[in-house]
């Protein structure tokens, strides 16, 4: 393993799906575009939120209908994710290119890509679907079943999309192999939403002993069937700590509906996984560390 990073880097685009595209090669150019403007800003890692590809919708095929849009989402997958590759490695930058549905045994996937300049490409997939994930007369998906936590520059990295980062039966899980940093995709359609996902994500920060990186896109695609109200931020959160300055924020953007440009754009610089991880290891104030509830026994009275 190499030697571990002290500080990484982060920038969160919560991009805005309201900007029409003419096709994928847009997308990737705008994707492009922005990494070149953050090298020259030491950036490390760009996440992108939970399906940013709804942008394709903009130029969808006539006629699709709402049952169909995942199939064809998951086509136009497969041909932007080579284009992608190169990026990471050309501008040594890790990126998160958000979600997008990719087929699995005769269904699909909501699932993360993350490239790293090393030309690895690890995707993950949502473990806990929410209800207009199962509509079968709409967007209907399949939940995952694993969850990896990957190693680069000597940090370990996961990704909790969206509603599994509300889960703390997840986070017990990946307690014990104690990730450095989890990224949070995300798209909620209200601040309700986003209230529960960004809040889920500092508390998860707390129980992991780990730095956690939340952003969501905001507006609506054109030509969406879906999803017609988007609001979102970007935020970046730490253990509740006194040497990390005890709130538990270290960096936001805060959440709105709309965007005039091409989203929200926040760069949370040298965020201290480095002093997190000694923390872990002993120096916390209060934290028990990897805590399992399998031995507890519960009663009503």
């Amino acid at each position: 393993m190499a030697e571990a990073a002290e500080h990484l880097t982060l920038a969160l685009w919560a991009v805005n799906l309201g900007r029409p595209l003419n096709g994928l090669s847009a997308w990737v150019a705008g994707i492009e575009a922005k990494m070149q403007e953050l090298k020259s800003e030491g950036v490390d890692l760009l996440i992108l939120p939970e399906y940013a590809c709804e942008q394709w919708l903009s130029f969808k095929p006539e006629g699709l209908e709402p049952t169909a849009e995942i199939a064809w989402m998951a086509e136009q997958a497969d041909l932007v994710l080579p284009m992608l590759e190169p990026l990471a490695r050309n501008y040594d930058m890790a990126l998160l290119a958000g979600t997008m549905p990719a087929a699995h045994e005769g269904g699909f996937r909501n699932r993360a890509w993350l490239f790293l300049p090393d030309g690895r490409r690890i995707g993950q997939d949502k473990l806990c679907l929410t209800p207009f994930e199962k509509d079968p007369a709409a967007w209907l998906l399949e939940p995952g079943e694993l969850i990896h936590v990957v190693e680069w520059r000597g940090a370990r990295l996961a990704t909790c999309i969206c509603l599994d980062v509300e889960l703390p039966a997840l986070s017990a899980k990946l307690a014990p192999l104690e990730p450095d940093l989890v990224l949070v995709p995300s798209m909620t359609a209200g601040l309700s939403g986003y209230s529960r996902v960004f809040g889920c994500a500092k508390a998860r920060a707390v129980e992991l002993m780990a730095a956690v990186a939340a952003v969501g896109v905001v507006g609506a695609a054109p030509g969406t069937t879906q999803n017609d109200t988007n609001v979102s931020g970007c935020s970046v959160f730490l253990p509740c700590e006194p040497s990390l300055g005890e709130t538990g924020l270290y960096a936001e953007i805060a959440p709105v509906a709309t965007h005039d440009g091409e989203g929200p754009l926040l760069i949370a610089r040298n965020v201290p996984i480095g002093a997190i991880r000694a923390l872990r290891a002993s120096a916390a104030e209060v934290w028990p560390g990897a805590f399992s509830a399998q031995a507890l026994k519960t009663a009503i009275v």
